[in-house]
């Protein structure tokens, strides 16, 4: 039998350009357009534009040159709530200026010497410390100690007597002036005075927290981001104006820190817009995140910054410190 092979097909007709033949399955050529889907050019995942956003922050901090005050700054960091940051802060901020090239001394007040021990100070209780400074007319000079966190930071470290130190303050003359007194005289004796003076404050208004307020020209109040941030911060307002009012005129209102800050939980993104909303000249841009770094870091006796250079602790205290230094260096007007 004969078999007769099929003529073969004709060759398909020419196509305009760009047009798909309707036998021919749709088939997406062309890459999708993530430009909607993604937030960033750098992965598009959170944890990949938080690592390079820190980049970019660690980067301009490390070209930024700080300016120096023009004279002696000295804040006083006070918060009569316990647990808001007040002694991490004046570390942490300390080291950072530290690093800068400024000068600083701390100053601290607390009976618990947490500053002293988070620089790495001796404060056992045969120590000379503020405690004598206050009550017993010894010079800031006898009693000022070298830092381990770096060769510009010192500290007047707190022992167990100022525990009593209160007490002790109520008969002798001028009790809200002593600190302010030996400060001045300190500091008028130094070839080359400090530039930043930090006092950390226990978490009360008694006379210790009086002391630091007179003797300092500035306040800084560290507000943790949780719900009773603001509970108490009139009274502390209030007692800041008696302060000015009757004591010592140059105090003021300067610097407000938020710390322990979680980007997760609304809570805190309302606490700190609440914050700012109230205090909108006051409020520092940079927020302290909660970190564990943070919290470990005295227990080696060193700041974030030293402990862990590279975390995000160390980053925004660096960055809050660059503020306030940048915030010291501008015009009074300005800063106001």
């Amino acid at each position: 039998m004969l078999v007769v092979p099929p003529s073969p097909l004709p060759p398909p007709a020419p196509q305009p350009a760009g047009a798909q033949s309707s036998l021919a399955p749709q088939i997406q050529t062309e890459a999708p357009d993530v430009s909607r889907e993604t937030s960033t050019d750098h992965g598009g995942t959170p944890l990949a534009y938080e690592l390079a956003d820190e980049t970019r922050r660690r980067i301009a901090l490390d070209e930024a040159v700080l300016p120096l005050p023009p004279s002696t700054r000295v804040l006083t960091i006070s918060n009569q709530k316990g647990g808001v940051g007040k002694t991490t802060t004046a570390v942490n901020l300390a080291a950072g200026l530290a690093r800068s090239g400024a000068r600083v001394l701390v100053i601290d007040l607390d009976p618990q010497g947490n500053a002293s021990t988070a620089l790495g100070v001796d404060h056992r209780s045969e120590r000379k410390s503020v405690y004598e400074v206050l009550v017993s007319d010894v010079a800031l000079a006898e009693v000022v100690q070298p830092s381990t966190e770096h060769e510009l930071l010192d500290c007047v470290p707190a022992t167990i007597h100022l525990a009593g130190a209160e007490i002790e303050l109520v008969s002798l003359v001028a009790r809200e002036q002593r600190l302010r007194r030996a400060l001045d005289t300190h500091l008028a004796s130094m070839e080359r005075p400090y530039d930043y003076v930090f006092i950390d404050c226990p978490p009360s208004l008694g006379l210790l927290t009086i002391n630091a307020f007179v003797a300092a020209r500035e306040v800084l109040i560290p507000i943790q981001c949780e719900y009773y941030a603001l509970e108490g911060l009139s009274q502390l307002l209030s007692n800041i104006e008696l302060i000015e009012k009757h004591l010592n005129p140059e105090l003021r209102l300067s610097t407000i820190l938020l710390t322990m800050y979680d980007s997760r939980t609304n809570l805190a993104q309302q606490v700190a817009q609440e914050v700012r909303d109230h205090f909108p000249a006051q409020t520092l841009e940079t927020i302290i995140p909660r970190s564990v770094r943070v919290s470990e870091a005295p227990s080696y006796g060193q700041s974030v910054i030293s402990y862990d250079f590279a975390s995000s602790g160390s980053l925004s205290y660096r960055e809050a410190a660059a503020e306030i230094a940048r915030r010291g260096a501008a015009k009074p007007e300005e800063s106001n």
